[in-house]
C-alpha cells in the first residue's frame, strides 16, 4: 500500500450504545477490531478520519427516508452525547473528524478534498452499517477512483446475513476484503 487512510464511519452513542434509538446489533462486537487496526495506522502514522453523522436539532437536514424516525427519536444531533463518537475511539490530535449528513462519507463533505491533498491513494474502511454508510462509502470512494479495503471484521450491520450479503456485493465490485489481521500485516 502506497498511502491507506483509515475511515472509521459512524461509531456513535446513538448508533452503538445499549438502548440507543439507531443501535446497530453488531456495533459492539466491532469495537475491538477497529481498535487493532486504529492503533496500527496510528503507529504508522497514517490519516486517520473519524466519519461522524451530524444533524440539526430540528431534523432539517435528515434524510427523507429517516425524517419519521428522527421527529419520534432524534439521532445524532449535533452537540449531543448520542452524536459523539464512542470513547473508545476518541480521535486524537492529527486525527480528522469529518460531519457528514447523507450515508455517504462523501455526499457534501471536504472528505474528496483532504484525501486529494494528504496524497491517500487507497481506503480502508470500518465501521458500522454495512448496507447503508458502509455501503455507500465505498461506492462512492470507487466512483472517484480510490481502491477500497472493508475491513470485514472491523465492520458490522444489523445481522450477519445482511452484513454478509452487502460484503459479496462490494467485493463483486472489485473492493478488497479482508479481516483485522491480514489487514495489518498488509500495512507492515
Amino acid at each position: 500500500m502506497e498511502r491507506p487512510a483509515l475511515l472509521i464511519i459512524d461509531m456513535q452513542n446513538d448508533f452503538v450504545r445499549e438502548g440507543a434509538p439507531l443501535r446497530v446489533a453488531q456495533a459492539k462486537s466491532v469495537i475491538p477490531k477497529i481498535l487493532e487496526v486504529l492503533e496500527a495506522f496510528r503507529a504508522k502514522n497514517l490519516p486517520v478520519f473519524h466519519i461522524l453523522r451530524i444533524h440539526r436539532s430540528d431534523g432539517s437536514d435528515v434524510e427523507i427516508t429517516r425524517i419519521e424516525i428522527f421527529s419520534r427519536h432524534p439521532f445524532a444531533v449535533a452537540g449531543s452525547e448520542g452524536a459523539r463518537e464512542i470513547t473508545e475511539l476518541t480521535p486524537r490530535p492529527g486525527e480528522h473528524v469529518i460531519g457528514k449528513v447523507r450515508m455517504s462519507a462523501f455526499i457534501g463533505t471536504e472528505l474528496g478534498l483532504m484525501l486529494q491533498t494528504l496524497g491517500v491513494t487507497e481506503l480502508v474502511v470500518t465501521g458500522i452499517q454495512t448496507p447503508n454508510c458502509i455501503r455507500t462509502t465505498v461506492f462512492d470512494a470507487i466512483a472517484y477512483n480510490y481502491p477500497v479495503i472493508l475491513v470485514d471484521d472491523a465492520t458490522g450491520a444489523q445481522s450477519e446475513d445482511i452484513h454478509r450479503a452487502n460484503v459479496l456485493d462490494m467485493k463483486n465490485i472489485g473492493v478488497r476484503i479482508m479481516d483485522t489481521r491480514t489487514l495489518i500485516d498488509t500495512l507492515g
